[in-house]
């Protein structure tokens, strides 16, 4: 057992599926000599080879273009975009080639390209660094669109990711990158990539988080508990496709449930969760399924981010306007 950051252990996930898969490559702005903004690719290069981890132009389109390229020729290429708010000028090429090129082809092609992208906010960054742009891309057919909770997941995660003949888009939540678990690097993985995780079993109304507000919701819930409230906490993992079994289950022992995320309040993952809840669970529910989000605004500048992202106070507050229907 070792004790991992999340960073580090993206970083040794990284390293495990290069020593598996020699047509494994990791490309983007910064990660080779540098490491990466956040030093999650540190000493890859180093031990890979410049062949294999790549310093790019600051272009987000030529590096996912690049990557398809690599794809059609057999290999698993994983992109790093630096920043969320990066990733836009790569929209088309993900949109209309990563997305699209399986089912074009009628399944003659795969496109197992991985394209890494720190997001959220949380860290006092100036514009275009705090972004959810998750719901973009899960609206789109053919990108699985995933985020892990915590360093375990990183771990196991962004080699299943990388392992899959799907595009990948795999979002991870940077102000926990410094957050600490213990890995057991041995043992096998806990779950299959798009399987949802309970973290925390209760009885009285289900938590459905996923990222950065993993952390958040769990606090929540033993917060609540002072409140005599026994709140389950389930860790969606996958925005695209969602676990529907797992949530379907918990919110039919529970009855009530409130999403939580950081990206904004109308038309995000919460708003597809609570649709699909009330479809499937309808003479189940004791209450509406309510959100727990970011605003419908820009992200504001940093010194107001603290007024803009849920914490424990907004997601008791859900958790107290669905208790009292």
């Amino acid at each position: 057992m070792t004790k991992i950051t999340l960073g580090k252990a993206i970083n040794a996930g990284l390293r495990a599926a290069m020593e598996k898969d020699p047509k494994v490559v990791v490309m983007g702005e910064d990660i080779g000599k540098l490491g990466g903004v956040f030093r999650v690719t540190e000493g890859l290069q180093k031990d890979f080879g410049e062949d294999r981890v790549i310093d790019t132009p600051l272009a987000e389109s030529g590096i996912i273009g690049t990557a398809v390229g690599l794809a059609l020729r057999g290999y698993r290429p994983v992109c790093e975009i630096q920043f969320d708010g990066f990733v836009f000028p790569a929209y088309d090429q993900i949109i209309n080639q990563v997305a699209k090129m399986h089912y074009r082809s009628m399944g003659k092609i795969t496109m197992p390209v991985v394209i890494r992208i720190p997001y959220g906010g949380g860290i006092g960054a100036v514009e275009h660094h705090s972004e959810s742009p998750e719901t973009l891309f899960a609206h789109v057919p053919g990108l699985k669109v995933i985020s892990c909770g915590d360093p375990v997941d990183a771990y196991w995660m962004i080699q299943q990711a990388i392992a899959s003949d799907d595009p990948v888009v795999f979002f991870e939540p940077k102000r926990r990158y410094h957050e600490k678990a213990e890995l057991d690097e041995s043992a096998p993985p806990a779950l299959p990539l798009h399987k949802a995780k309970v973290v925390r079993e209760g009885t009285d109304a289900t938590l459905l988080c996923y990222g950065p507000m993993v952390k958040t919701c769990l606090q929540a819930a033993e917060a609540a508990v002072e409140d005599g409230r026994n709140l389950e906490v389930i860790d969606l993992r996958t925005i695209a496709p969602f676990d529907l079994p797992t949530i379907f289950s918990s919110v039919k022992k529970t009855r009530r449930a409130v999403v939580v995320h950081e990206a904004p309040y109308s038309f995000g993952p919460g708003s597809e969760i609570a649709a699909r809840v009330t479809e499937e669970c309808f003479y189940h529910l004791e209450a509406p399924v309510l959100r727990v989000t970011g605003y419908d605004t820009p992200y504001p500048p940093s010194r107001m981010e603290d007024e803009y992202l849920p914490d424990l106070d907004r997601v008791l507050d859900g958790v107290d306007r669905v208790m009292g229907y």
